[in-house]
């Protein structure tokens, strides 16, 4: 869950506890996302001095993950919302920053095969939706990496991901 998340609007902590999956905060911003073994999660951290240039640095760094992706057989990714990375009205990943005097971090979550079934299960609907969600459910709004990629794998795609951003 993201450092200013409420748990009560973002998850259902009862099914949470009664599979006895753990809950961790991150430090950075934006609503709770679930992680399982479909999920490619891609972390920079860059030294930055002083706390200005979040949106500028942000969005540079999006674009960097954007080209890695269509280096990889992912093309047309774009920025959308706040913090997205989309196909076309699908979010393909959803990213957040912290930032502090001397360092920028960034990390997304890329959905290579996500098990939509536990974003179910664990997710109500979020308080705060980027206007091109437009009201719709998870499965209807996440897309998925998977048959785009040269592996459906999260892990096989990572390294493909991390040569192509090297």
């Amino acid at each position: 869950i993201g450092r200013g998340g409420k748990q009560e609007l973002e998850l259902d902590r009862a099914a949470i506890a009664a599979d006895g999956v753990k809950l961790y905060r991150r430090s950075g911003g934006g609503c709770a996302v679930v992680l399982d073994k479909g999920n490619l999660v891609v972390s920079v951290g860059l030294p930055l001095p002083g706390i200005s240039h979040i949106k500028t640095t942000f969005e540079r760094v999006g674009d960097w993950i954007i080209d890695g992706l269509a280096s990889c057989g992912v093309p047309g990714v774009e920025q959308r919302g706040v913090s997205d990375l989309a196909l076309g009205e699908k979010k393909i990943g959803g990213s957040c920053v912290y930032r502090t005097r001397g360092l920028f971090y960034y990390s997304t979550t890329l959905l290579v095969d996500p098990d939509f079934d536990l974003v179910d299960r664990y997710r109500p609907h979020p308080p705060r939706e980027p206007e091109y969600r437009a009201g719709r459910g998870h499965r209807e709004f996440m897309g998925s990496l998977k048959g785009m990629t040269l592996s459906n794998d999260a892990s096989a795609f990572g390294q493909e991901l991390q040569a192509a951003l090297d």
